[in-house]
């Protein structure tokens, strides 16, 4: 038995308006553009379910109501699709049990870190996780996604939680890096510092952090009184920075893929890669994939 409270509660912030996919996020939230046939969110939602945690928390914006209702029973559709004798199983991953989903709205968009603060009042006083759907983390074949493997950790180590990833050194003026300490294993690294978007030169690492995270509820009683920090925004890494050494802080270096679906370019990988490991689909595609390259 583990002597750490339980991970329960995800918040997933999902307020922002997606601005990079305009026009096509102009009536549709980002989140619920499909990667195949499964919006974002969604992958996020079930890695956050595969991990053990009930409680989902979103912490939404004006116009982002249709992300509720995507988890919501969609009665004409399932009542016709069960009288034509359709299979009903495909929509099993959007059914949530009443009471588990829940959401909070952030008026104004001052950041990431303002974003979790906004999600303290159901967040209460336990360690939660959260996750960005915009990074698409996926497990490798037959392995476990990224929030199991932090949570399997989280039960060994407790404290707080960062996945990580390696990623050349000219590119981390673009992301949160961390201090590396101490290697617990060789997916488990003690964090002794974190930066948010270092110039390269001042940069302590190339290990990012790739948009998951368990934190305890005192990062809440941080962020109450945090100054904005990079981009004028209420940053969560520098939250995450005063609680070091105040709590143990351990990075896990994710064993699986990650696909940056904020930007067009990753949201095209991410798709391409999925479908080209999909058993109904994946020898046409790269099919597909091989006759456009060959024009």
């Amino acid at each position: 038995m583990s002597q750490h409270k339980p991970i329960k509660k995800a918040v997933f912030p999902v307020a922002g308006l997606g601005t990079r996919f305009l026009p096509a996020t102009k009536a549709i939230p980002k989140e619920l553009l499909p990667i195949v046939d499964r919006p974002l969110i969604q992958y996020a939602v079930d890695e956050a379910r595969e991990a053990g945690i009930e409680q989902i928390i979103f912490v939404t914006g004006r116009g982002k109501t249709a992300i509720v209702e995507h988890f919501d029973v969609a009665f004409e559709l399932e009542t016709t699709m069960e009288e034509r004798g359709k299979d009903m199983s495909v929509l099993e991953p959007t059914r949530a049990t009443p009471g588990d989903i829940i959401t909070v709205r952030q008026q104004v968009p001052m950041g990431l870190g303002h974003a979790i603060w906004c999600a303290r009042a159901i967040v209460g006083d336990e360690p939660f996780a959260i996750l960005l759907p915009d990074e698409l983390m996926v497990a490798n074949r037959g392995g476990t996604g990224c929030m199991k493997q932090m949570v399997e950790a989280y039960n060994e180590v407790g404290g707080n939680l960062i996945s990580v990833l390696e990623v050349p050194r000219e590119e981390v003026s673009s992301y949160g890096v961390i201090a590396p300490g101490g290697t617990k294993s060789d997916t488990l690294t003690e964090v002794t510092g974190l930066v948010e978007k270092p110039p390269v030169a001042e940069a302590p690492s190339n290990k990012i952090i790739s948009g998951r995270y368990i934190l305890q509820p005192e990062v809440m009683r941080t962020l109450e009184g945090q100054e904005k920090g990079a981009g004028g925004e209420i940053q969560l890494t520098d939250a995450m920075a005063k609680m070091i050494g105040n709590q143990p802080f351990h990075a896990v270096t994710f064993e699986g893929n990650r696909y940056d679906c904020g930007s067009k370019t990753g949201f095209v990988e991410a798709t391409l890669a999925l479908a080209l490991e999909r058993e109904d689909m994946g020898a046409e595609v790269r099919e597909i994939a091989e006759r456009l390259l060959a024009r």
